[in-house]
Parts: structure tokens; sequence; C-alpha cells
């Protein structure tokens, strides 16, 4: 009997024709260099119509469909419906505008296919050489450990779950918290990103754990506040462990001072972790680089790539000076991820520095984009972001009856249509709808938040695309609506 016929014809997932797959590649090349040449010729966003969004409901599919036809539905139901984060009129949540390099990047790491769990390989050196750049651009020592994660949330929780097991006083991985001979606490300011809270809940701690400390006026943590917290907790038969710094709070990019906090950490034998996810790369900003003078002497710190390197979606980081503690944290060797002296396994294994055994390749787009552009010009964009900012400070505030909100001491902007003779409910009311009608009018995306008890519009420009013309632009439209609805 003949074995093959009786087992059936084998399968690949390659193409039948690799001809015709080269001669769509490339027509998807020609098709995104358009898409992001021509970004600013598009509204910033638009709602999906109902026929669209329709197709999302479908079932899985059983059998096949041509590859051509399927790209012409994703030309139709995809591309014209993006967040609208490249356009050079998205200031809302704070993201960065990505790249042409950045997309090819993450083409090439998807044609390599290595899985960065680690081992002997290309794609793990330049890992390690990546961290290694972030290292230096943020002014850790070379000693130092880092990782790549998804992001800054991901990268809080590595800096922190370091922390919690260095502080802990027992063999936490063993024990687990239960066994704590005191009930941690950790410190951040009323202004911190609510992935730390997350942190502390998955952590075993609680929410009870994070300690919010009041800002002052800046936004900025209360040193005074913070010191009381510390003492009391000590007096209660607590154990501070941790002080959670913000370089570029989200609300209105504050930075804490951390030269201040670092030595308050020192002093009282605490770990001191920079949240340095929107602000960190200021330290490689020229004119701006002392704003987060003490960043280096952080036990840890959080990153993200993909705001000011403009990488595609995903590429966090997470930085700690004590590799040996970074690495005890972490790593698990059961008998089939053992290390070789030879071979493809003779390698370190890079998820012996956070949670994930499969890590994608996204060393190399943080590796291409850096090494085409150099960090120079990286710092220079990032400084002309916040000389943007500063712009459009100046717009506002020459433009009655729009009002600043906060200092603006980066990027973001807060500021509102404030006319007289509205009280607070009503003046959410006008903003929260010019907000939506910028948005939905496709002319820019910005977002609100509430500011020391008040109502603001915010605009975070973390954009390589944004031109002053462009805030020119936003200022006149929301006068101009906020004019309409205030006569309405």
């Amino acid at each position: 009997m003949d074995t093959k016929a009786a087992e059936g014809a084998e399968e690949t997932l390659d193409p039948a024709d690799w001809e015709a797959m080269r001669h769509l590649a490339h027509l998807a090349v020609d098709d995104a260099i358009r898409h992001v040449r021509d970004v600013r010729d598009r509204p910033v966003w638009q709602e999906m119509p109902p026929a669209q969004r329709q197709a999302f409901s479908a079932p899985a599919p059983e059998g096949p469909r041509p590859l051509g036809e399927l790209y012409r539905d994703l030309l139709d139901l995809l591309m014209p419906y993006p967040m609208g984060n490249i356009h050079p009129r998205f200031w809302m949540w704070y993201m960065g505008a990505g790249s042409f390099t950045g997309a090819l990047a993450e083409f090439l790491a998807a044609i390599d296919g290595s899985n960065l769990g680690g081992g002997n390989n290309a794609a793990a050196f330049m890992d390690r050489q990546v961290v290694d750049w972030l290292k230096q651009m943020t002014g850790f020592p070379a000693s130092a450990s880092g990782t790549l994660v998804s992001g800054g949330s991901m990268a809080n929780i590595i800096g922190l779950t370091a922390a919690r097991n260095a502080m802990a006083g027992i063999d936490l991985r063993e024990e687990g918290v239960a066994a704590m001979p005191a009930p941690l606490r950790f410190y951040g300011s009323d202004q911190i990103h609510s992935c730390h809270q997350k942190a502390v809940e998955l952590l075993g701690l609680g929410n009870r754990a994070l300690r919010r400390v009041p800002s002052g006026p800046e936004f900025r943590m209360d040193l005074a506040a913070l010191a009381a917290m510390i003492a009391e907790d000590r007096a209660a038969g607590r154990r501070p462990a941790c002080v959670i710094a913000t370089a570029g709070t989200v609300n209105t990019g504050a930075i804490d001072d951390l030269p201040a906090i670092a030595a308050l950490c020192r002093r009282e034998g605490m770990w001191f972790h920079v949240d340095g996810c929107i602000g960190a790369l200021v330290a490689i900003a020229p004119e701006n680089r002392q704003l987060v003078a003490g960043i280096e002497a952080a036990d840890s710190l959080a990153l993200d790539p993909h705001k000011w390197l403009h990488v595609p979606f995903e590429a966090g980081c997470a930085l700690v000076r004590d590799a040996a503690a970074h690495r005890a944290t972490f790593a698990v060797h059961p008998e089939y991820l053992e290390e070789k002296p030879r071979g493809i396994a003779a390698g370190e294994y890079l998820h012996d520095y956070n949670l994930q055994t499969s890590r994608a390749f996204r060393a190399l787009k943080i590796w291409l984009m850096l090494s085409e552009h150099g960090t120079a010009k990286f710092g220079r964009l990032i400084d002309q972001n916040i000389a943007q900012a500063r712009y459009l400070d100046r717009l506002v505030a020459a433009r009655p009856p729009l009002a600043l909100m906060a200092p603006t001491v980066i990027d973001i902007v807060c500021f509102r249509y404030a006319p007289e003779g509205m009280d607070e409910p009503a003046l959410r009311a006008l903003n929260t709808e010019i907000m939506l009608q910028l948005q939905e009018s496709g002319i820019a995306a910005i977002s609100d938040t509430t500011v020391a008890g008040r109502h603001a519009l915010r605009v975070a420009i973390c954009n390589h695309r944004t031109r002053r013309a462009d805030l020119e632009l936003l200022v006149d439209e929301v006068c101009r609506r906020g004019a309409a609805l205030a006569a309405a």
C-alpha cells in the first residue's frame, strides 16, 4: 500500500505561486507608502459605517479565500478607519506617530521569525544591544540589566516586582506575600498612572499598599507629605518599600523632583522607581535634558520607545540597576530550558528578566530607527515637540476666553474654552462637545481630563509630523466651535 497516498498529500502554508505573492507584496508596499506619505490629506479619524462594521461580525472562515481578494477587503475595511495616531493632528492619548522604517522593521522581524525568549542567535544579540543603547541614553550604568516588553504598563510591573522581591525581607518567590514579616508600602503622587494600581494588585499587595501622595500646585509630588507618610507607616509597623516617581505625568506632563526623591530613598533604605514612560527620553534632548536630571539614579526605570522614538507598537523597556536582583526576580530553568555549552541554547535566556517565555522580536525596529537617524535627531525631535507645546501655550494665553489649566512642562498642554458666567458642569459639557466635534470632523484628536477638580482639554504633542500651523488650526477651531456652542 502507498503510505503517502493513504495519508494524503502533505501541506504547507507557503504560497503555491511565489511570483504572485511577490507581486501582491510589491503592491502592498506601494499602498503603504501612499498611506504614510499622504496621511495629512486624510481626516485624523472617521466613524466606520455600519456596513463595514458588520463585516467584523462574520463567523470564522472554514475554507480558503484568495489572498488578493482578502487584501482588497483590508483596503476597504481597515485602512480608512485607523485610530489616527500617525496623523500630524493626533494629540489625544500619549503615543508615538510611527514611521515607515519601523513598519519595515516589523515586517523583517516577522520574516526572521525568532522567538526572543533567548538563545544563541542574532536577534537575541540585537535585543541585548538595544537594551544597552537605552541604558546609555538614560544614563544607567553598563552593569544594569534591562528587558524589552510590550509597553509602559508591563515595564512598570517588571520594575515594581523587582522592588517588591528585593524589599520583602524574605525569599518571596519561595514563601509568598502572606509570609512577609511586615506589609509593604509603595508611594506615588496622586498623579501616577493607573497601571501602578494594577501592578500592586497583581503583586498581591492590594491597592491599599499604594499610598497616593498629594501633589503641589505644579502637580509634582509633595515631598514633605511623602516623608510624613513614610514615618507614619514605620510607626504603624508597616515597611516603606518603594517610591514611584513620575517623569512626565499623563495629565499635565509634570516631573517629580527626581534628585530629592532619590536622596530620600537612600536615607530611608527604599527602592527608587521612576515611571519615565512619557518623559524618560527627554534625557537625550539637548535643550531640555535638565528636566529629568536624576533619572539615572533610579533603581528601576520604565520607558516607552513606542512614544518618543516613534517605533510601531509594541515597544516598552524596563531597566534595573541591580542586574542580579532583576534576574533573581524572574529566572526559572526547568529541564526543558537548560542552557547548553554550545548550539542554539548556548546564549543567556532573555526571559530570565521578565514574564514572557515567548517574546516578539521588538529590538529590530528600535535598532533600525536609531541606526538610521541617530540619537541626536531623536533628541532634536523631542525638543521640537516641547517647543511646539510652549507655542500652543502662548497661543492659548493670547486668545481669551481660552484659559490654561496647568503649567506646561514638556509636551502636554491643558486648557479649555471658558466664557464668563458658566459654572463647572456647563464648562465640562461645552468643552466635551468641542472635543467630540473635533474628532468627528476629522480635524484633530485631543482628549480631556480633570485637573485640580476642573475639566480641561488635553493636547499631548508626541508627534514628529506636527507643525505649528496645525496648532494654530486647533486654536482657531476650538474658538470657533466654542463660540457657536456658547451662543446656542
